[in-house]
């Protein structure tokens, strides 16, 4: 039974002990093959406890490489639905990026991805991805 204090004070050792089993002890014997092993198997253990990929940013990347390939620029402005726009959102506090959010003069709000300014529309489908398009 591996007890909360060493858990706590054994940093990474502790935490792959508390996943991997006997990683701890394979590290103070030194033996590396052990500890890389539990390493790996703590990996992918948290990589199956992650969300699923963000779907909805694959989307409005499809439609940002659609209008770079047409235009050879990014698009300036996409519009999104409600749906996707939290989803946005989540992407960004869950890397920690800041997002940037401004509302324009006419009420809506917009938010920077990439090289590209989400317009919020809330009035359309949830899960609204418009086309790219320019400023001008």
């Amino acid at each position: 039974m591996m007890e909360r204090r060493d858990v706590v004070s054994g940093g990474l050792l502790g935490f792959t002990a508390l996943f991997g089993g006997g990683a701890a002890d394979a590290a103070q014997r030194g033996d590396n093959a052990d500890v890389a092993r539990a390493i790996d198997d703590l990996r992918q253990t948290l990589d199956r406890k992650l969300p699923p990929p963000f779907a909805e940013l694959a989307q409005v990347r499809q439609q940002q490489r659609t209008f770079l390939k047409a235009s050879g620029k990014f698009p300036d402005f996409i519009e999104v639905g409600i749906d996707v726009w939290e989803r946005v959102y989540d992407w960004h506090v869950r890397y920690q990026v800041p997002p940037t959010i401004v509302v324009r003069d006419d009420g809506r709000y917009t938010m920077t991805y990439m090289f590209t300014t989400l317009i919020l529309r809330p009035e359309l489908m949830d899960n609204y991805i418009g086309f790219g398009y320019d400023a001008r």
